[in-house]
């Protein structure tokens, strides 16, 4: 953990490290799982890590990565313009990121499906190129499912004896046939690695702008192509998947279905615990968590 973030600390940082910031306006505009974000000024925003001690490796992988990714996306990203270094007013490093506008799709969900379907195809074909040598690796993510099936079997329990969906069989399904696909032969494409409707930015009904890039990895691009479950409204994901290039195969679909089921039954039991009043909870991620559920089990028979 780290001490109360202030707007006077902040300030303070600034005037050490980046002095020709330091006078521009600040306010609060987010506590996220990991960071606080402060808009600066009209287009910048200042990124401090507050709760979690993984947070400081994800702020300096982003500014070590994205700035080389940005250019190539058809969608704004928040990309890192200033690293701020650990020092005695505060001992942990910090970022100055571009600002996106936008609204969390888990408050303003996408409403043109054509329209989002297309705009997600088109930025996750061009972030899905070959890493080099060295990118991050995903920490499970991005690799085989099998070693998620614990972890799976106890969020697909805690969902059904809370009650949260009607059809716990249905997604066991799903998860079955996802595990039992082919693994990902392919080379380690770069992925997002955590699109969830939190990290992706709607306007006019359809998506403009994908933030939060702390977990940038190489791996297999069925984690991130499980976005078309979890962000898309019905009826949108074959759209998707007719966009997106190089046209998904079977294998990876069906991988992709076990990445969005472990993405919705993780949002339930967020929205749950938000419900109840607890630490961290975000009632908000409930209602597309469940829908996102609802289409997984009726594309089993699709």
């Amino acid at each position: 953990m780290t001490a109360e973030l202030t707007s006077d600390l902040i300030r303070g940082l600034l005037r050490d490290q980046h002095p020709d910031l330091a006078d521009l306006p600040l306010r609060l505009a987010a506590r996220g799982w990991d960071n606080q974000v402060w808009r600066l000024g009209d287009g910048l925003v200042v990124r401090l890590p507050w709760a979690t001690s993984s947070a400081d490796e994800l702020l300096l992988k982003e500014h070590a990565w994205v700035p080389g990714l940005a250019p190539g996306l058809p969608l704004p990203v928040p990309v890192p313009q200033r690293l701020g270094v650990p020092s005695e007013r505060f001992p942990r490093p910090w970022l100055v990121t571009t600002w996106v506008p936008g609204e969390p799709a888990d408050r303003v969900p996408a409403t043109r499906g054509e329209d989002a379907a297309d705009a997600l195809a088109g930025f996750l074909s061009a972030l899905h190129r070959v890493a080099p040598d060295g990118a991050p690796v995903g920490r499970g993510r991005g690799g085989p499912l099998g070693p998620y099936g614990e972890g799976f079997g106890r969020a697909l329990g805690a969902v059904a004896e809370r009650g949260l969906f009607v059809d716990p069989d249905g997604v066991r399904r799903v998860w079955e046939d996802a595990v039992g696909a082919p693994d990902w032969d392919g080379p380690a494409l770069w992925l997002h690695g955590d699109l969830h409707p939190a990290n992706v930015l709607t306007a006019n009904g359809t998506f403009c702008g994908v933030i939060d890039f702390g977990d940038l990895f190489a791996g297999d691009p069925a984690c991130d192509l499980a976005a078309a479950w979890i962000l898309l409204p019905d009826n949108a994901a074959d759209r998707f998947h007719a966009a997106y290039r190089p046209a998904p195969d079977v294998a990876t679909l069906r991988r992709a279905r076990g990445w969005a089921v472990l993405r919705a039954l993780s949002g339930l039991l967020i929205a749950d615990d938000g419900d109840r009043g607890l630490p961290n909870g975000k009632s908000t991620w409930g209602p597309p968590a469940r829908r996102s559920l609802e289409r997984l089990v009726a594309s089993l028979g699709s």
